[in-house]
């Protein structure tokens, strides 16, 4: 796939295997649906490829959607505003950095996310206790250049300006909404990893309730992928999603931890994606093409 613009560095972005999963989706599609859209790197490369040109966008955490809206379709002004925070850091970016969160903890304003995003250690996202952002300025970098920034903005917006409908809605509400001619790919954050709450995300996510709501969508015939559980060496991250679902489950190769490579190890990680029913169904020769042509790349269970 072409390189594709992201001005959000966000951990955990499904950017790097936005190729891989789109290999299975739909050819076209009415409307593609994330309920966890995070950085929204699927709808991205969907767009950039003609797949869908209508979006819905959800997260529960407000002020990243707040901030995919103004970078989608208000790009100037988002571009302007990350250039003029970027520029006050000169003097003293690690105070700077902390008066910025501060401000952003007490205002939630998505311009100021958008810098503590640029800026902050390996673009991950982390909450205390009280919901409030507590991640540290990656201290050997300022964050990504204006200019940098201004030409991603520009790229993201030109591929789904108009084309979107943004909520923050709890993902249960989204699915709850959704139809036959709407495809959903749900990107929630691992159960092994999370729990019901971590620091890592602003909200975790209960396994029998996603279990239970995929019922649901089983029930309604709507065709959808799960990104959810995966492993690097012989560390598992996640539980299983249970057979009586009815999924195809494919493990992708995302490629060689490189903290496992900095403590001499060797060791790949894995990310599952989940097929439903009658999407396995549609796309079965693809699927066996797939597999003829990348065997080391991809398990299909």
């Amino acid at each position: 796939m072409v390189s594709l613009p992201h001005p959000i560095q966000y951990q955990g972005s499904k950017r790097n295997l936005a190729s891989n999963i789109l290999s299975f989706l739909p050819y076209k599609m009415e409307r593609l649906v994330e309920p966890f859209a995070g950085t929204a790197a699927i709808s991205v490369a969907a767009s950039s490829r003609l797949i869908s040109q209508k979006f819905w966008i959800n997260d529960l955490n407000k002020p990243l959607i707040e901030l995919l809206e103004l970078i989608i379709e208000k790009p100037d002004e988002i571009a302007e505003a990350y250039t003029a925070i970027w520029n006050e850091q000169q003097n003293n970016s690690i105070e700077h950095y902390y008066k910025i969160r501060e401000i952003f903890n007490k205002t939630n304003n998505p311009k100021l996310f958008l810098y503590l995003l640029a800026r902050c250690v390996k673009g991950a996202v982390r909450y205390n206790s009280e919901g409030l952002f507590n991640q540290s300025p990656d201290k050997r970098r300022k964050g990504t250049q204006p200019e940098t920034m201004k030409r991603n903005i520009e790229g993201v917006s030109q591929l789904l300006k108009g084309k979107c409908t943004f909520s923050f809605l709890d993902y249960r509400d989204v699915l709850s909404q959704v139809s036959n001619s709407d495809f959903v790919y749900l990107d929630p954050p691992y159960q092994g990893v999370c729990g019901d709450k971590d620091s890592r995300y602003y909200s975790g996510i209960c396994f029998d309730s996603l279990v239970l709501a995929i019922e649901e969508l089983n029930k309604k015939e709507i065709a959808f992928a799960v990104s959810y559980d995966g492993k690097r060496g012989n560390k598992t991250f996640g539980k299983e999603l249970p057979q009586k679902l009815g999924l195809k489950k494919i493990e992708i190769e995302v490629g060689r931890s490189s903290q496992a490579t900095l403590l001499g190890r060797e060791e790949v990680t894995i990310e599952s994606l989940y097929l439903s029913q009658n999407l396995v169904n549609e796309r079965t020769l693809k699927l066996e093409n797939y597999m003829s042509q990348t065997p080391k790349q991809l398990t299909f269970l």
